[in-house]
């Protein structure tokens, strides 16, 4: 019989409904069981497309034996990371407590009826490997000390809740003494972890960090620096040339397993994709590297075809895993690419892809008697002159026929068995996306891409948000979940970037009521900053405020960039003022490691200098050829405001008036607008002189 799962909205959870493990949600019904039978939690934390959780789920959860001891002895709770964050970070927090080392998914902890947690891990197998332990005999000792060590549990538990309540102290300073000091040591801090050979921050596992990316690029735009420069584009050109894009459909998966980027971990995230989208756009604003246009293209068509719903909104991830193993849908046999190739165009996809040289993926699952079979999974080897060269194709011809043989190749892979689609639609991720989608717009000038980011957003409005309120997940037409402070920052953002591609006061107007539920719902008025959840949020062992990145940009460095700029837009000072709370609240700790608030120190940024405001009035029909001209240079400080609409309509700062004839566009910094210009080349050697 399916168990209570089975009424969840979160595909992971339903992927675990049929299990014989007596599964509760996280609620109340399930505490309440585990204080009356005194009975301790066992607390599962997972998400769909992350393999080990699978592992985990086919090795135990559906075992009858395993689940036999499970519901013996626990209260049994599944949770998906991604509509729970609140939870994740703090059993997160609490593992690396407990166990001193990092976490990750599956996560598995073992908390009592107060929801303190006592002993944790993360994956385990059924049996003894790996140099883990096996899972029962893990719960059967984990119970046996819940029976016997009590009041050992609740002194540890004691110390646990304490040592939580000391991560998200931070030493208040006014960041304003530091200056642009800290943006400086955060670039030394990522120059010194800046891998030179092939890009990106760090060995393997290798992640993106397109935080870090933006900060460098900024940096550039700010000081000329082509060193730091480099090591922004280096590090994403070899990204788009690596195993970690997908060659053939677009888009970028989690992270890679080796340093140089070419096997990755094949889940593709939401959040990753929305926030590289941008980077992509801006390195080719800086550069016209047409890599970089490529990647930009290819991501937002895969965003758009294989992600965003019929009612638009922008599902949540791709499986790692098709078939019961793990990048089976991307990789390929030579023989296979031979097959459905003419001669010249495998000679091509051979020589650029690596297919004439030794396979660079192994295939456990296909392994016989000889051992595991070589497949390849395709990142660039060799520059696709090189590639023509060594194929004998001539130099010209070489790009068509890599374009015809790649559309062969991915129409091959589309009559694959399918990774599995988590189809749940997260405000927070969605908010991602639509920022990256509209910022691509703007800078490359597709009005398709920008239609997807106002569908997403109109999506949001009418189906995830009630009273003023945001929910924070929707699938299966329900929208559940009180918001946290993430939804609402990723979504001011948002609508800043939406209504630099066209500015409609009811944007404006939707913004002001998403920075007001910040500062009334999530702010800390006693020490600033923001707290990850509203005060009206259910309550839990311990309510966190952080302000460090993480694989999204820490909500409370969004918020204070977002809630700056809406202040000098529409002249409402509060924002601008709980703007500056936020970032000092964090100053201690932004001064002793600044790389890590990447986020932040963007905000920090625009606090020390206002950003620049470029404000169009009158004839619309001529508004574009302005915003193409903006648009082709790389201004990351400055906001692009067009608008016909009446000054009654608008907020002071905006309120500008129109000319008789033509457009005059207003640079302005703070509350000083200069006098008006009416050519382009006027408005670019004013921005020019701004620096």
């Amino acid at each position: 019989m399916p168990n209570r799962l089975q009424h969840e909205t979160s595909p992971y959870l339903q992927q675990h409904a049929g299990n014989p493990v007596d599964w509760y949600p996280w609620g109340a019904e399930a505490l309440e069981r585990s204080r009356a039978e005194d009975k301790p939690i066992l607390l599962s934390i997972g998400y769909s497309a992350c393999h080990w959780c699978h592992v985990m789920a086919h090795e135990s959860f559906e075992d009858a034996s395993v689940a036999d001891v499970m519901n013996r002895n626990f209260v049994n709770v599944k949770v998906d990371r991604e509509e729970r964050p609140d939870l994740d970070q703090i059993y997160q927090a609490a593992h690396q407590m407990l166990t001193r080392r990092a976490g990750g998914w599956p996560l598995t902890m073992f908390l009592t009826p107060r929801q303190v947690p006592f002993f944790g891990g993360t994956y385990f197998p059924r049996e003894s490997r790996y140099s883990l332990p096996g899972f029962v005999h893990v719960m059967e000792r984990v119970a046996q000390a819940y029976r016997e060590m009590r009041r050992e549990i609740d002194e540890q538990g004691s110390l646990i809740k304490a040592a939580l309540a000391r991560t998200d102290e931070a030493e208040p300073a006014d960041l304003a003494d530091a200056g642009m000091a800290l943006l400086d040591q955060a670039i030394a801090g990522l120059r010194q972890r800046f891998d030179p050979e092939h890009g990106g921050f760090g060995g393997a596992p290798k992640f993106p960090h397109p935080t870090d990316i933006e900060l460098c690029l900024r940096q550039f735009a700010r000081d000329g620096d082509r060193d730091v420069l480099h090591v922004a584009l280096h590090t994403l050109r070899s990204m788009a040339q690596g195993g970690i894009y997908d060659q053939l459909g677009g888009g970028f998966c989690r992270y890679s397993v080796d340093r140089s980027w070419t096997i990755p971990h094949f889940e593709k995230m939401l959040y990753d994709n929305a926030q590289l989208l941008p980077l992509y756009a801006d390195a080719w604003a800086i550069t016209r590297d047409a890599l970089f246009e490529r990647a930009a293209v290819e991501t937002a068509a895969w965003v758009m075809r294989e992600m965003q719903s019929p009612q638009g909104g922008y599902y949540s991830s791709l499986d790692a895993d098709s078939e019961g193993a793990e990048g089976k849908f991307y990789v390929w046999d030579a023989a296979q690419v031979r097959a459905l190739l003419g001669g010249r165009e495998y000679s091509v996809v051979a020589a650029h892809y690596g297919l004439d040289g030794p396979p660079n993926f192994h295939d456990e699952h296909a392994a016989g008697a000889h051992g595991a079979r070589g497949l390849w999974h395709l990142a660039v080897a060799k520059p696709l002159a090189e590639a023509a060269a060594a194929a004998g194709v001539a130099q010209e011809a070489a790009s068509s026929v890599l374009d015809q043989a790649r559309a062969k190749l991915l129409a091959a892979r589309e009559l694959r068995v399918r990774p599995g689609r988590d189809e749940k639609i997260l405000t927070s991720w969605n908010a991602l996306m639509i920022a990256g989608m509209a910022r691509a717009a703007f800078v490359f000038g597709r009005e398709d891409w920008a239609q997807s980011a106002r569908s997403a957003c109109r999506f949001l409005c009418e189906r995830m948000m009630s009273g003023g309120r945001l929910f924070a997940t929707f699938k299966d037409g329900r929208a559940h979940l009180d918001a946290y402070l993430d939804d609402y920052a990723y979504f001011l953002k948002a609508l800043l970037s939406l209504i630099e591609l066209s500015l409609e006061p009811g944007d404006l107007v939707l913004a002001q009521r998403l920075a007001d539920t910040l500062l009334t719902q999530f702010e800390d008025e006693a020490r600033g900053g923001f707290f990850f959840t509203a005060h009206d949020h259910e309550q839990l062992i311990h309510r966190s405020k952080s302000g460090h990145d993480n694989a999204t940009p820490a909500g409370n460095g969004v918020a204070a960039q977002a809630l700056a700029r809406l202040a000098h837009l529409t002249g409402d000072m509060r924002y601008l003022d709980s703007a500056r709370r936020a970032a000092n609240a964090f100053g201690g700790s932004i001064a002793e490691q600044p790389v890590v608030f990447g986020a932040m120190l963007m905000a920090l940024e625009e606090l020390l200098a206002p950003p620049t405001a470029v404000v169009l009035r009158g004839d619309v029909r001529q508004f574009e050829s302005w915003r193409r001209a903006f648009a082709m240079a790389y201004h990351p400080t400055a906001l692009f405001l067009a608008t016909d609409a009446v000054p009654s309509e608008l907020p002071a700062p905006l309120a500008l008036p129109s000319p008789a004839s033509g457009v005059h566009a207003f640079v302005c910094r703070g509350t000083t607008c200069l006098a008006p210009v009416d050519r382009i080349d006027g408005l670019l050697s004013t921005l020019a002189a701004q620096g």
